[in-house]
């Protein structure tokens, strides 16, 4: 087996794309979340928040023929893909394209606008909205292909449509690859565009936040005043590299990649397993040859969802007991769903590697029906740790578990 360090990460974020003014907005306990007015034209969605990008455009430099293959979904995800590049220092490096880059990626589905086309031609018959370039904008690998072409990547591909866990599992899919010794490098990561749609999924399983004049209130993961989650958007990229060659290169090298554990509940579409969570973490031990103890900090999937917090952790508390240091990046940026997996891992090394982890926000009476667990909040926690482990549980009751190590 080899080992799999990450050698670059970038994303595009509500707090940014830098991570010193992402530090800072963690730092200064300022959520992101708004109030989108442009919601009232849904007379029936209960939320009104949200947490969008605060601007987003494609550089002048891309050349309009890989640009119109793409939504706004596949456009954030080759803008964090090339932010890691850039990190990675592998801008411009031809050695990529010949076949030892491959790419895991996925989202929860594909842009929103080429389905409004297609739901125009069945309702009336017109198909002027539908073009050429209409399914590949929607098609669920559609964050995939689209980082591969532009590129010009013929590695293997792996796309990861799997709501929530999409950016994680494809981080862990990844690592296998190059573990196993069938890439050599992989950038793995995973994107969501915001929409109406979207938000409107949970909205019917009455899991979003109603707070819509308390925006600064909500999410509130683990809190017991919490009243549903928030929805985000954006994406995150990591370029993982096999050592050796990292090291050959002369690579900056984040963090080592050591664990991945993921599995099914096989149990409830939407309601999450508390026990099966728990086998994910245990996998990923398993799998990085590590005790529990060995673990110095959990980043939480921490919806803010009932159910979800609750059975996240009991899980937690189960393989790692009460000692546990745990918080919810989703309390800053909200939920962005096919991208939290990979966002939450490039803050989790990025926190690992200044020894200062970020408190969730909002989180003021820890909820009684939650696991007792070492909650992290105020102005965050120093914590020098060797190992950190990142978890995220989607619809359908996949669950992922990633652990990562410092590198000196």
């Amino acid at each position: 087996m080899k080992r799999v360090v990450v050698t670059g990460m970038g994303g595009v974020t509500a707090f940014g794309e830098r991570w010193d003014e992402i530090e800072a907005r963690l730092r200064g306990g300022v959520n992101a979340v708004r109030r989108m007015a442009e919601w009232d034209y849904f007379e029936s969605l209960h939320t009104r928040l949200a947490c969008p990008l605060p601007g987003f455009s494609l550089p002048s430099h891309y050349p309009r023929k890989k640009v119109r293959s793409m939504g706004p979904v596949s456009m954030y995800a080759v803008r964090a893909s090339e932010l890691a590049l850039d990190d990675a220092g592998l801008t411009g490096d031809k050695s990529i394209a010949d076949g030892r880059m491959g790419v895991a990626y996925g989202s929860s589905s594909g842009s929103v606008q080429p389905i409004r086309a297609f739901g125009t031609m069945l309702e009336t018959g017109s198909m002027s909205d539908v073009t050429s370039n209409s399914y590949v904008q929607m098609m669920p690998h559609t964050t995939a292909v689209n980082v591969s072409l532009f590129w010009d990547l013929k590695g293997r591909i792996v796309p990861t449509s799997c709501a929530c866990a999409s950016g994680s599992q494809a981080i862990g899919y990844a690592y296998e690859t190059i573990a196993t010794g069938k890439q050599t490098l992989m950038l793995a990561g995973g994107a969501e565009e915001l929409s109406g749609p979207a938000v409107a999924v949970f909205d019917t399983l009455y899991a979003t936040s109603t707070r819509n004049d308390e925006a600064h209130l909500t999410p509130r993961p683990f809190d017991a005043a919490r009243d549903g989650l928030v929805v985000g958007e954006g994406a995150a990229t990591l370029v993982l590299e096999e050592y050796e060659h990292a090291r050959a290169r002369g690579a900056r090298i984040h963090a080592e990649i050591v664990g991945f554990g993921c599995n099914s509940d096989g149990a409830h579409m939407t309601q999450p397993t508390a026990a099966t969570m728990a086998v994910a973490m245990q996998l990923a031990l398993d799998d990085a040859q590590l005790q529990a103890q060995a673990i110095a900090y959990v980043n939480a999937h921490g919806t803010s969802t009932d159910r979800g917090d609750v059975a996240e952790s009991h899980a937690t508390a189960q393989i790692f007991g009460e000692r546990m240091p745990i918080s919810s990046l989703k309390s800053y940026v909200g939920h962005t769903l096919g991208a939290c997996g990979a966002l939450e891992a490039w803050w989790t090394i990025e926190m690992m590697k200044r020894n200062w982890y970020a408190p969730t926000l909002n989180l003021t009476q820890v909820d009684p029906a939650c696991a007792p667990l070492d909650y992290i909040t105020g102005s965050g926690r120093e914590i020098d740790a060797q190992h950190v482990m990142s978890n995220n549980f989607a619809f359908g009751g996949i669950n992922t578990s990633l652990i990562f190590r410092r590198v000196a």
